[in-house]
C-alpha cells in the first residue's frame, strides 16, 4: 500500500492500489467491505437495496484515509467538485429522495442564493468534514428507514411515479457520482480501483 506519488498536487501523482491481487481493484476481495455483508438477494427489493448499499460503500471507500485538505481538494479543475462536496451532495440527495417520495423537509446546504452550496461549502476544515459525514450517514439512515416502512416498490408517489423508479434513480445518482469519485481520488493521491 505504498504511495509513490505526490499527495495533493494533482499534477505529479502516480497511480497505486492497496490490492495485491489485481492492480485495478481498490482492495483485495477479502478486504473489500462491498463483497458480501449485504442481505441475501432473492427479489427485486433486495437487489435494489444491495445496489444502493454497494454504491454508498464505494463513496465511503473513495474517501478513506484522506484528511480535510485532501477531501476538499477540487482536483479536476475547473470543476467545483471535491470528494467532500460529494459527501455533502449525497446527503442533500438522500433528503431529496425522500422529498420526492412525499416527505416535507428543507434543503440541507442549498439556498436560493447558492444552489451549489453543497459543493462551494466543502472547505478544508475538520469540523466541516465531520459534519458532512454525520449528516450523510443520518440522511442515508433516514432513507433506509423510509424504505423499510414502504409497503411495496409499486407504491405511488405524489408525482404519480412508483417507488421502484425513484429508488432506481437514487442508485443511478450514486453510481454516476462514484464515477466522479474515482477520478477525484486518483487526482488527489493516485489511488485507483473499482
Amino acid at each position: 500500500m505504498e504511495n509513490s506519488g505526490t499527495e495533493n498536487s494533482g499534477t505529479d501523482v502516480r497511480r497505486w492500489t492497496a490490492s495485491t491481487v489485481h492492480t485495478d481493484m481498490w482492495a483485495d476481495p477479502g478486504e473489500d467491505p462491498r463483497e458480501g455483508g449485504g442481505a441475501a438477494v432473492s427479489d427485486e427489493r433486495g437487489a435494489l437495496l444491495d445496489a444502493l448499499r454497494h454504491f454508498r460503500l464505494t463513496l465511503e471507500l473513495k474517501c478513506e484515509g484522506l484528511d480535510a485538505e485532501q477531501l476538499a481538494l477540487r482536483s479536476v479543475p475547473p470543476s467545483t467538485m471535491s470528494l467532500l462536496g460529494l459527501i455533502r451532495h449525497m446527503a442533500e440527495d438522500e433528503r431529496h429522495f425522500r422529498r420526492l417520495a412525499g416527505e416535507e423537509s428543507p434543503r440541507i446546504y442549498r439556498t436560493p442564493d447558492d444552489r451549489e452550496a453543497d459543493w462551494t461549502g466543502a472547505v478544508a476544515d475538520p469540523a466541516v468534514v465531520a459534519e458532512a459525514w454525520l449528516r450523510w450517514k443520518e440522511e442515508a439512515a433516514a432513507t433506509d428507514a423510509y424504505l423499510a416502512a414502504a409497503p411495496d416498490l409499486g407504491a405511488r408517489l405524489p408525482d404519480g411515479g412508483q417507488l421502484r423508479e425513484l429508488l432506481t434513480m437514487q442508485i443511478t445518482e450514486y453510481a454516476r457520482h462514484c464515477g466522479h469519485a474515482d477520478l477525484l481520488r486518483e487526482r488527489v493521491d493516485g489511488r485507483v480501483g473499482q
